[in-house]
């Protein structure tokens, strides 16, 4: 991978002193503490085919983005100033944008930047190329873009007041992952090319803004016309799929000093019950690697449509609804995107080629956090039901998709996005672990972000780091880790090691009963967890009937019934029954799934469901039609996108 050394870049720390002095919302004290060396140090770049930016040339260093939210028309509008650092005599910046709508570009005193939007690409959108004098040695400058988003921004969802928990208020919320903060903000989308940012977004004074950012007027301030404006800062470099924002009606409830949860009123409570282990969560996870470095760890439960289960977005992580089960027995969630603050925030994958360093290292810390708090059976249970989906992915996936570092060249890098990169990759964290001790491996993980924080890290980069803090030269050591086999062959190495559930041994007896013949009624359904009920409607035949049903429609009434799975509100559960429901036909579960598939968006539940169907021909296709006809419209576009490739759009 090539990679070009940015000489001469202003630091991350100078151009929040800049800001302040000029009266910007730096002047307030940042709750974050400074920057580590390795933020402001001259930084190496990958090379990013998921982005026309060209930062050996030019990088921005700072977003300042002042925008209004129009709910009538779904648009954000107003500027975004860049703080822009180049080589000496660079005359260009090249910047990342899908279908913004540009209306000039400016540098600080008002004067008209020559600019030019590329041909548009499905998948990169357009590059937006800003000319200017050329630069002298270790300057900076600003150039402000004046622009509106379009009604159909990939990253945005603009919900009309019946899709929402109130019924009342609108409601918009973003998700940049992977590729889509250029549809919302002109910078250099690429995850390489960290950036500081601030904000200052008006919308209608009865509702709440958000950011992933330090709330700098919890209050609002008078905009006139029946308007607040808030104001942000963020003044750790992040990579730019992190700028986030939720704007609706909104409520607060602490879990103590420095973590609570966001959500509309009539479902704080709720919310706030289930997700409270979250400080306590905290507190594990520093005592494991290392100080949280962000300031507040908060979270905001978003409505249904949501596409994913959590966005780890800095200070505060986005969740689905789904996860407020009522037992807190899906809260594993919050542990990973809790994880994320050290692995992908602090330390990030420089492309999405190697979103392994976020998703795997993540993971495994996930399971840690669990372990932490609820002991070593139910982290162990979480396992393993993560590695029956690395072996389905296995063996589904094209052999080049099953290795860690993954060439996407020309294709969405949401494609990477299968249980490869998590699980594979938390899985080659567990036979390190495995090798070395775990003691010996700790020390290495926490070293590891501390010596790489707030900067991107690459394939390479990690077996650099590995090998000189914790191989050290030793050639047995480094036959036995098999680094390059884990991340660039497909499959797995023979060091690999299956997690076993001793908890999930009477399960599996019990299936193989069930499915044997015996009543459901023996099923100790009641008493088991919610990883103990997955277990059990995972659970296949090792040999498959040829038209892939292996329960006779008897069987699944008397699970259905004896279940209560038309009246199951756990959302795992739920989906896990319905995979089983509609590879059997099983006309009796269609409401149940209908239902499902209209009131929530997630897409880890809803493109399998979908796909599915789809595999069912002349019964699975006219009823998936049907309902996605219905359903999308409440789905966001990142999902939207997935199931339109399976059932085309209505």
């Amino acid at each position: 991978m090539t990679r070009t050394t940015l000489a001469g870049l202003v630091s991350a720390l100078a151009l929040t002193t800049a800001l302040a002095a000029c009266g910007g919302p730096a002047q307030v004290k940042s709750d974050m503490p400074p920057l580590p060396a390795s933020a402001t140090a001259p930084v190496t770049y990958a090379r990013d085919v998921h982005s026309y930016a060209q930062p050996q040339i030019a990088r921005v260093r700072n977003v300042a983005l002042d925008l209004t939210a129009d709910f009538e028309r779904k648009i954000l509008s107003g500027s975004a100033t860049l703080t822009v650092a180049a080589e000496p005599g660079a005359t260009q910046i090249v910047l990342d944008t899908r279908n913004l709508d540009i209306r000039s570009v400016k540098d600080a005193d008002g004067k008209p930047l020559a600019f030019v939007l590329g041909a548009p690409d499905p998948i990169l959108g357009q590059s937006l190329t800003v000319t200017f004098p050329a630069f002298a040695a270790g300057e900076s400058r600003e150039i402000v873009v004046d622009y509106a988003t379009r009604p159909d921004a990939s990253a945005l969802q603009w919900l009309t007041p019946g899709q929402t928990a109130g019924g009342q208020k609108p409601y918009l919320f973003s998700q940049g992952q992977a590729i889509l903060t250029r549809t919302w903000v002109p910078t250099q989308d690429s995850p390489g090319i960290r950036q500081t940012y601030e904000a200052r977004i008006v919308a209608p004074a009865d509702l709440t803004v958000v950011m992933s950012a330090q709330h700098l007027t919890p209050e609002g301030e008078n905009a006139g016309e029946g308007r607040k404006a808030w104001r942000f800062r963020m003044t750790n470099p992040i990579p730019p799929y992190l700028m986030a924002i939720g704007i609706g009606d909104l409520d607060f409830a602490a879990f103590d000093e420095r973590s609570g949860v966001w959500t509309e009123p009539s479902r704080l409570k709720a919310a706030h019950d289930e997700l409270v282990s979250t400080a306590d969560m905290v507190d594990a996870a520093e005592a494991l690697y290392g100080p949280y470095r962000w300031g507040r760890y908060d979270l905001l439960v978003l409505p249904p449509s949501f596409p994913f289960g959590g966005m780890e977005n800095p200070r505060l992580t986005f969740a689905t609804p789904t996860i407020i089960a009522g037992d807190q027995s899906l809260v594993s969630l919050v542990a990973h995107e809790l994880a994320h603050s050290w692995s992908g925030n602090l330390v990030t994958n420089a492309t999405w080629s190697d979103m392994w360093l976020n998703e795997g290292f993540t993971s495994y810390f996930e399971n840690r956090i669990m372990e932490a708090l609820y002991g070593r059976d139910r982290a162990l249970m979480l396992q393993s039901l993560g590695w029956s989906d690395l072996q389905a992915n296995l063996r589904d996936l094209p052999a080049g998709d099953t290795r860690l570092h993954l060439d996407l060249t020309g294709r969405d890098p949401d494609e990477g996005l299968s249980d490869i990169p998590y699980e594979k990759g938390a899985a080659f964290l567990r036979a390190i672990e495995a090798t070395v001790g775990r003691e010996r491996f700790d020390a290495w993980l926490k070293g590891y972000f501390e010596r790489n924080a707030f900067t991107p890290m690459t394939d390479v980069g990690f077996l650099r780091d590995i090998r000189q803090h914790l191989v050290r030269g030793d050639a047995a050591l480094e036959a036995r880790l098999q680094l390059d086999n884990w991340i660039y062959q497909p499959g797995l190495p023979s060091n690999a090691v299956a997690p076993v559930s001793n908890a999930f041994v009477p399960v599996d007896a019990a299936a193989q009963a069930f499915h044997a013949g015996g009543p459901a009624s023996a099923v100790p359904w009641s008493g088991w967890s919610t990883q103990e009920r997955q277990r059990f409607l995972g659970w296949r035949p090792a040999s498959m009937p040829a038209n892939g049903r292996w329960l006779s429609n008897a069987q699944l009434a008397d699970l259905e019934s004896t279940m209560k799975l038309r009246q199951e509100g756990n959302a795992e559960v739920v989906f896990a029954w319905l995979q089983i429901a509609v590879a059997h036909r099983y006309q009796a579960a269609v409401p149940t799934l209908e239902h499902f598939l209209t009131t929530q968006g997630r897409r880890k539940f809803v493109l399998p469901l979908f796909q599915s169907l789809w595999a069912q021909g002349d019964w699975g296709r006219p009823i998936a039609r049907r309902i996605y006809a219905q359903a999308r419209p409440g789905y966001h576009p990142v999902t939207t996108g997935s199931v339109d490739d399976v059932v085309g759009r209505p």
